[in-house]
This record gives C-alpha cells, sequence and structure tokens, in this order.
C-alpha cells in the first residue's frame, strides 16, 4: 500500500540507499550542488537544522558556555604544531595555495577542525587561574575532502558546533568530557527520539591528538550504526604543543588541560534513518519545523477557508501550526505531507464545521482521530506528546531486537550476514584483533559502553583473556 501511495520513493526493503536518497531529495531536505560531495540544504532541511541547533544552543549556553567564531583558514605552521592532530587529518584536508593570481608563501588549510585555532588563541588570553576555565562554543562550517559522500552524513563541507575548553586540571576536563557527552544524548533522546548508547571509543577510533573520546552511537534502521555525537579529553598534548600555561595559586605555572566536542548536520541522516518508512520521512514533534498541517478540504465552499484560519491562529499558541490553501487536491497534500513527515495532519471540511469537529491524522502510526472542537487544544496536546513517546519506543525495540552477543568470530561473522546490528563481544585491547575482525567482517569498534557487562571470558578475536565489553557494528 505505501509503495503505491509514494511511488517516487524506494522502498526501504528493496534498496535502503536508493530509498535514503529519493528521501532528501523528495521531501525536499537537499539539492545536489555543482561541487562533487556538497549539498545545498533547502529551506526545510534548514529549518530542521534550526530547530536541533537552538535546542543544543540552549543546553550549551546552559552550562555556562558562550558562543564565539574563529576564521575559516589555518596556516599550515599552525596546523603542524600538534603531530598526532595533523596526521589525523592530512588525508581530508582542502588546501588553498593562491590568492588571486598570486601563490601564497605559506599554504593555507580550510579549517577540518578549530583546535589550533583556539589553542592559539588560548595562549594570548589564558595567563593566570583566574582565567579559567575558558569555556567557548562555535557554530560554524567545516571542510572535509572525503573520497565517499552522502547527503547529511558525509559532505564535503558540513555545519556543526564545536566546544573547546579550558581547565585548571584533568578532574575538571574529565567532568566537562562527559557532561557535553550527556548533552549530546539528552538532545538525540528527547528531541529526536534516537535512543543512543553512551561509551569510550578504542585508542584505534578515537580523536587524532585526544587522549581518549566518548561517543554516542546510534542504529539506523538497515542496522548500520551511526556516531551521533563525540566528546574529547585532549589533556595536556595542545596546551603543551602551543605553550598554554597559566600561574596557579602558588605562582607556579602550569599547563591547561583542554576538550574538545562536536555535533553535526549528520544527526538529520541519522534522524531520518531511524524513523523514516516507505512514505518518507517520519519527524518526532520536538524537532518537526510545522508539527500541525491544516488541510482544508472542499475550501472553495463559504466559510471553510475562514474556519480553517481561525483554527491556526488558536492552535498556534501550542503547536507550530501551518495551513496548505492551495488549490491543490486533498490527496496530493495528504502525500506531499506524510511524506516530509509532519507529524499530525488536521483536516476539516464543511461536515466537520457543521459537527464542531475535525480529524487527526497520527504520521507515525496512520490512525486518524475525530476530535470535538471545544477539546482539540487539550487532546493536540497529549497527541503531540504520545508521538513523540512511541518514535522513541519504537526505535529502541528497533535497537534491541538487532542488537546481539557473539562468543565467538565465526558467530560474530554469521549474526553480520543474517540480522546485522550492534553485537555485545568481549576484547582483550590488542588492536591486532580490532584490525583483524574489521578486516574479516567490516565492522568497527563502536564503543567501550560505560554499562560493562561480561558476556564470556576470552576475546572474540583471538580467545585470549578478555579485558572489556565492546560493541561492534558495521557504520555508515
Amino acid at each position: 500500500m505505501a509503495k503505491e501511495f509514494v511511488k517516487s520513493i524506494t522502498a526501504m526493503d528493496d534498496d535502503f540507499a536508493q530509498w535514503y536518497t529519493d528521501v532528501v531529495t523528495k521531501a525536499e531536505l537537499i539539492d545536489y550542488s555543482s561541487v562533487r560531495g556538497s549539498m545545498i540544504i533547502r529551506p526545510y532541511g534548514y529549518a530542521l537544522w534550526e530547530n536541533i541547533k537552538t535546542e543544543l544552543d540552549n543546553r550549551i549556553k546552559a552550562t555556562g558556555h558562550e558562543n564565539v567564531y574563529m576564521p575559516l583558514f589555518i596556516p599550515e605552521s599552525l596546523l603542524q604544531k600538534e603531530k598526532d592532530h595533523i596526521e589525523g587529518f592530512a588525508p581530508e584536508v582542502a588546501w588553498v595555495t593562491h590568492g588571486g593570481s598570486e601563490e601564497l608563501t605559506e599554504r593555507l588549510c580550510v579549517r577540518p577542525t578549530s583546535e589550533v585555532l583556539f589553542c592559539d588563541h588560548y595562549k594570548d588570553i589564558i595567563h593566570s587561574y583566574r582565567d579559567l576555565p575558558k569555556l567557548y562554543n562555535q557554530w560554524s562550517n567545516v571542510v572535509r575532502w572525503e573520497k565517499t559522500t552522502r547527503p547529511f552524513l558525509r559532505t564535503l563541507e558540513f555545519l556543526w558546533q564545536e566546544g573547546h575548553t579550558a581547565h585548571a586540571t584533568d578532574e575538571e576536563a574529565h567532568e566537562e568530557t562527559t557532561k557535553m557527552l550527556n548533552v549530546y544524548a539528552d538532545l538525540c533522546e528527547n528531541i529526536l527520539a534516537i535512543p543512543v548508547l553512551k561509551g569510550r571509543k578504542t585508542e584505534k577510533e578515537k580523536f587524532a591528538g585526544a587522549n581518549f573520546t566518548y561517543t554516542i552511537e546510534s542504529l539506523m534502521h538497515d542496522g548500520k550504526a551511526l556516531q551521533s555525537g563525540t566528546s574529547h579529553h585532549l589533556g595536556t598534548g595542545f596546551a603543551k604543543a602551543f605553550g598554554i600555561q597559566y600561574s596557579d595559586q602558588d605562582g607556579k605555572l602550569q599547563y591547561v588541560h583542554q576538550t574538545s566536542w562536536g555535533f553535526t548536520t549528520r544527526i538529520i541522516g541519522a534522524l531520518i534513518m531511524v524513523h523514516g518508512d516507505d512514505r518518507g520521512l517520519v519527524i518526532p514533534p520536538k524537532a518537526a519545523p510545522t508539527q500541525v498541517m491544516i488541510v482544508p478540504i472542499a475550501q472553495h465552499k463559504e466559510g471553510v477557508l475562514d474556519f480553517a484560519y481561525d483554527l491556526k491562529e488558536k492552535l498556534s499558541g501550542i503547536a507550530r501550526v501551518n495551513i496548505d490553501a492551495s488549490d491543490k487536491k486533498p490527496g496530493w497534500k495528504f502525500n506531499e505531507y506524510e511524506m516530509k513527515g509532519i507529524p499530525v495532519r488536521l483536516e476539516v471540511g464543511p461536515k466537520d464545521i457543521e459537527n464542531k469537529q475535525v480529524v487527526l491524522a497520527r504520521r507515525d502510526t496512520g490512525e486518524k482521530i475525530i476530535v470535538a472542537i471545544d477539546e482539540l487544544e487539550t487532546k493536540l496536546v497529549e497527541l503531540l506528546d504520545d508521538i513523540q513517546t512511541n518514535l522513541y519506543q519504537k526505535a529502541l525495540v528497533h535497537r534491541d531486537e538487532k542488537t546481539s552477543t557473539a562468543t565467538t568470530l565465526d558467530e560474530f561473522k554469521n549474526i553480520l550476514e543474517e540480522k546485522t546490528g550492534f553485537i555485545k563481544a568481549m576484547w582483550c585491547g590488542e588492536r591486532e584483533c580490532e584490525d583483524k575482525i574489521k578486516e574479516e567482517t567490516s565492522a568497527t569498534s563502536r564503543c567501550m559502553p560505560f554499562e560493562q557487562e561480561q558476556v564470556s571470558e576470552s576475546c572474540v578475536c583471538c580467545g585470549k583473556e578478555a579485558k572489556q565489553l565492546v560493541v561492534w557494528a558495521k557504520a555508515y
């Protein structure tokens, strides 16, 4: 039925990659640009990002951080100051070699991330313990020259926020790293209705130049994982490379302890792939640019449009409401707003007005509910809350159903072939085993969960004594 209803969208089970491409273009989230791997974020897609950005920005400011802005370009000599950092990003860096017709005396990097810019600034403004902590965040674009691209998930240029903080002690930096990961998890679960797994990245998978990286991982409909936000404890490595020191209360010089953390437009890709269906997008109410779309029925008849506009005004105080008063047929409108994932469609026609009622259609279940006008405001709030909760619970059930346990490498491989999803398996801690698993299965370590279990005593790869539980998966 769904395939017939939305003929322009490939069924998920037929070709998930094509389904994703159809959704992001047909629902008018993006268009392709003339630059390979770059996307034009259209108004509907950008409105979705603005809602996410507003929610996250409020949380960042509530934790005491201030927004700043750093330059787009980084001199090569500055980037080279932190050896591990530049080695980690070297394959993805875009370079500016000319200004106008003249060759530059020093290449400029188009920022892939801004650690070195913040460090260069911090060394000039941090002198005393009284200058700490520095809790800065910026909203910007970054460029990473990816070989394989896909809208939102991996593009040459993307939008994000990046937090960069400096602290007097390792303990304070560690607390900051944990706090901001929890901010990301809260946003994903309570606004985007995406369940996340919190944990620590392995040494192989951590951020280049960090002491350690914390991550939130989410599971898509097709059983692949998506890294949805990261928070890095940088220690004193950058501070030593850039000379960021302060005088403590005893007058002794100390190096600052730093963190960085980031959240990007790829989360829109996660939202699409966690909640979407064969009819297109399904957007949780708290994130939706339009929560309720009013569709007048037989709007050419006297009083229908006036009534619909009165409803819009009445409901605008409790929800983000829009109205489609175009001359397109109701069936076309139903199709359009289902494809765009609008949580609730409100239908009202002459008979509804006569009976003092409206029809509410849920995007998540397709259910239609007749509601009396005098109960509409109360029922609508309840309905939006119920949709939000239902989407989270549905995603949680899906994740749990696609989470398996493996105690041998053969079992590991069979799960990936038959079921996909998260795989819990013990690990000895050796890089060789991590590399072998990726080489033989294409799965990577997603994280070492904070909530550890012991599913066996031996490493899933080599059989030696296991040190910790790792969650593995194929990933975007």
